[in-house]
């Protein structure tokens, strides 16, 4: 059984679910993927909880101000994670882009395999991208100060960021209006930060945040969310990966 940590937030797990159910798509019901999905939707803010107010994230074991809330945020992953492995799933997936910030940790203490999404994005990257391309990169502020992206692509592909004005105008917002179900408005004021990307002459762009691809593909059917020639849908790529595990 696949273990699903959701709830970062809510829209973003069940974007996942739906993905990993269309991928493994059954002719019965019995054919389809067996997942648990624990919404923890209580999970404290992961930007709030990294450093992005302090601008202090590379001093986190040094302040600990900063050290507390980071702990804060591990250990309610931590029991989400744990949840899934008493239900006796086999391994773990977690729909969120900021909080793998935290995966190093979760790793050591969970004794259960736990697809790293970021670099489940770089390995898709490297079939379909020549190396030192511009790589567009859409995600919270916490997702870019932190280089979870960053740790795995630097070597091969040139990350490519929207600038402070559009991050917090464009992309900040766009998120927001997901999570609080306004998928329209979302869909609209994401656009200058793509076009920026666009004429940044980004081969690819990272949607990021796991709410960004229902903003991009609202009111579209799966088949473009999955031809998509520019857009990298973490979410989408993960539900792959998931499925091949789940195979094996």
């Amino acid at each position: 059984m696949i273990g699903i940590l959701g709830g970062m937030g809510t829209q973003a797990g069940l974007d996942f679910c739906n993905k990993l159910a269309i991928l493994y798509r059954g002719k019965i019901d019995q054919e389809y993927p067996l997942f648990l999905l624990f919404n923890k939707s209580n999970i404290p803010g992961r930007p709030e909880s990294i450093g992005v107010q302090t601008k202090n994230l590379s001093n986190r074991k040094k302040n600990k101000k900063i050290e507390k809330k980071y702990s804060l945020v591990l250990k309610s992953l931590l029991h989400g994670c744990n949840i899934l492995k008493k239900s006796k799933c086999k391994f773990i997936v977690i729909p969120c882009n900021t909080a793998h910030y935290w995966y190093d940790d979760l790793r050591k203490r969970v004794k259960l395999p736990i697809i790293n999404m970021p670099k489940e994005v770089f390995i898709h990257t490297k079939k379909t991208c020549k190396k030192n391309s511009p790589i567009g990169l859409l995600a919270t502020e916490g997702t870019l100060n932190t280089g979870v992206y960053n740790k795995f692509f630097d070597k091969n592909y040139n990350l490519v960021f929207p600038n402070i004005s559009l991050q917090r105008n464009s992309v900040n917002k766009a998120i927001k209006f997901v999570k609080m179900g306004n998928v329209k408005a979302a869909s609209k004021i994401i656009k200058p930060a793509i076009n920026y990307l666009i004429k940044k002459k980004c081969k690819k762009i990272i949607l990021g945040c796991t709410e960004l691809p229902i903003a991009i593909f609202a009111f579209k059917s799966f088949k473009k969310v999955k031809t998509s020639k520019i857009f990298l849908d973490p979410n989408l790529i993960l539900a792959n990966a998931a499925k091949k595990k789940y195979r094996k």
